[in-house]
């Protein structure tokens, strides 16, 4: 049969995969409708008398690939609503960016990406992870499982769970090729493990797999896969990964109210209160299994699996703050997720909340897709009281130029939340501290020296990190941390010109801002030019605007005097072009004094049609 009822109210079509309509409830004489998960080639759409339907209002996608979707075209000409998951949504309206941008040659990123779409379609929206919205009079619960992908989703209507292609039949997956996302780990094995587990803890009556039957006894049917998925795991790794018992209690107790999450990527932690609620610092891969080579959206999967344990093992109530030690992915990425779900404020201090509010503003490495406004914006320098607990807010630069380090006290002892600024592995005499700078993240040659001092006048008895364990302070370690300041310093000193300019430790002396943004066609943007004097003497920078034919511009040159050593800003008014196009280069010609730098800074700007930003 074309059609099989497969639950009550629940309808099975049998295409390039499995889609089920579900009956939406309805009046005598109201026209009747019903809800897809997943499209298919869209033949749904030739069986709707077979169904019993009037039309079909909205469709539901669990994952990204072809056979899940290729219909969905003919969804959007018949009006249908297209939801899809939030991880996932690049692969379906911008998925041109894929097949024009996608590596193709020497590639080690082996996700099943190009099992996507061939063209993009318009979408209405994603669906909300971890909370129930209406579709066409239908209430959904949204659960993210990935495994088959990154990005994949459950969904769960009463009892029944739709689940995609994370299972096809108990202890079986439908393919185990498109859980290989990178060269030679097994991320989308383990996190079928962490999947199939979470979802045994839901009351649940029949899973009806993409590609599969039904299976009505789901708790066994999802541990029969979850142990069978584990010995696969084991056997690609050199010792036994105990990827379940990670998931019941992921978390370590460095003192009784100070938890690391050991699961997450970086390593979270959690500050405990007397009354139940509890602090994060950073909050960026949850219950990471591995991070694929790729740093594709939908190769970043930031989820809340960690929660669970949190509340049972150490009755925490709420999640009330987080906090981010700097604006890093790995340290935020879970945030606008914890927001959400949880209801959790996120306060930033006062030099990393504009960077977490317009990732795209500045040129900077390794910020989140996202926009995620500070719901508090803490002044550095600031002690801020949370519960118990008075917690000061420290200027951090190293690692970063947006970067903080957090000080309070806890069961008696000192502690510094110092995010990503050194390894903290250093061993006295045995093994010299490795300083974890990078210069595009605007890293200043003095940074080090500033932050040993800054250790030197707190004197904690703990220091926490993002990637390391934490590390008990002594009069030793804090004296390596100051030679090894002190030793950067001379390096750049000895290695950079010196003598007649300063051109710091990255080498810019000028910067666009926005550096990546939208105009309308034919519409006026401006950019800021910040320049900085590389002279210890005042110094006439001048600035030449550089656009590419068919953009107006102010004709000449423009002239800012500079204080030694100091910074000044300018605004360039450009007309953009009638025509779309993307990723257009804006920059400026710069000398500052005789120092002639050229081309020196750009900007990347997307001329779009109103409405289409």
């Amino acid at each position: 049969m074309e059609v099989t009822e497969v639950a009550p109210g629940v309808l099975r079509v049998e295409d390039t995969c499995n889609v089920y309509v579900i009956k939406a409830p309805g009046e005598p004489g109201e026209p009747r409708t019903g809800i897809a998960i997943d499209f298919g080639s869209g033949r749904v759409l030739d069986l709707l008398g077979e169904l019993g339907l009037d039309r079909i209002t909205d469709v539901l996608v669990t994952h990204h690939h072809r056979d899940q979707v290729q219909g969905l075209h003919r969804a959007a000409e018949a009006g249908v609503a297209i939801h899809v998951p939030p991880v996932e949504r690049d692969l379906f309206d911008k998925v041109d960016e894929l097949w024009s941008g996608r590596q193709i040659y020497n590639d080690y990123d082996l996700r099943d990406d190009r099992f996507s779409l061939l063209e993009p379609v318009e979408i209405t929206g994603v669906v909300p992870e971890y909370r129930t919205a209406r579709y066409g009079g239908v209430d959904v619960r949204v659960l993210p499982t990935p495994g088959h992908t990154p990005g994949s989703v459950t969904y769960v209507v009463g009892g029944t769970a739709f689940t995609g292609d994370l299972i096809y039949a108990p202890g079986k997956v439908w393919s185990l090729a498109a859980t290989q996302w990178s060269y030679t780990e097994n991320e989308g094995p383990a996190m079928v493990v962490v999947s199939a587990e979470l979802l045994q803890r839901e009351d649940l009556d029949v899973l009806l797999p993409s590609h599969g039957d039904p299976m009505t006894e789901p708790r066994d049917a999802l541990s029969r896969l979850s142990s069978a998925m584990q010995r696969y795991v084991d056997f690609r790794r050199p010792r036994p990964w105990d990827v379940r018992g990670l998931l019941e209690n992921p978390f370590i107790e460095v003192t009784p109210h100070l938890l690391m999450n050991r699961s997450s990527q970086s390593y979270s932690y959690v500050l405990l209160s007397e009354s139940g609620a509890a602090m994060v610092f950073d909050f960026g891969y949850d219950m990471c299994t591995g991070l694929v080579k790729s740093t594709a959206r939908e190769a970043r999967r930031p989820w809340l699996a960690s929660l669970p344990a949190l509340r049972e093992h150490y009755g925490v109530t709420a999640v009330e703050v987080a906090v981010p030690t700097h604006y890093h992915d790995d340290h935020v990425a879970g945030m606008p997720l914890l927001r959400d779900v949880e209801g959790t404020e996120i306060w930033a201090p006062s030099h990393i909340a504009p960077i977490l509010a317009t990732p795209l503003h500045h040129d900077l490495p390794c910020t989140w897709f996202d926009p995620i406004p500070a719901d508090r914006v803490l002044g550095l320098g600031e002690s801020v009281r949370w519960r118990e607990y008075e917690i000061t807010v420290h200027d951090l630069p190293g690692h970063t130029m947006f970067a903080a380090a957090y000080a309070f006290e806890v069961d008696g002892h000192r502690v510094l939340v110092t995010g990503d600024q050194q390894d903290g592995l250093g061993v006295p005499g045995e093994r010299q501290e490795i300083l974890n700078f990078q210069y595009k993240n605007r890293f200043r040659i003095e940074d080090y020296r500033k932050s040993a001092a800054l250790y030197n006048r707190l004197r904690p008895d703990l220091m926490v990190s993002g990637h390391w364990r934490p590390r008990w302070v002594d009069d030793d370690y804090l004296h390596m941390l100051t030679e090894r300041g002190e030793e950067l310093v001379a390096l750049h000193h000895d290695l950079l010109p010196s003598g007649r300019f300063d051109l710091g430790a990255d080498g810019v002396l000028c910067r666009l801002t926005p550096y990546y943004t939208s105009v309308p066609a034919g519409g006026e943007i401006t950019l800021t030019a910040t320049v900085r004097n590389p002279w210890p003497d005042k110094a006439v920078a001048t600035i030449e605007p550089v656009v590419p034919p068919g953009w107006r511009r102010e004709p000449g040159s423009l002239t800012l005097r500079l204080p030694g050593g100091g910074m000044e800003q300018v605004h360039l008014r450009l007309g953009a072009p009638a025509e779309p196009r993307r990723r257009v280069r804006l920059a400026v010609d710069l000398t500052i004094g005789d120092l002639r730098l050229g081309q020196h800074a750009e900007a990347l700007v997307d001329v779009v049609v109103e409405g289409n930003r």
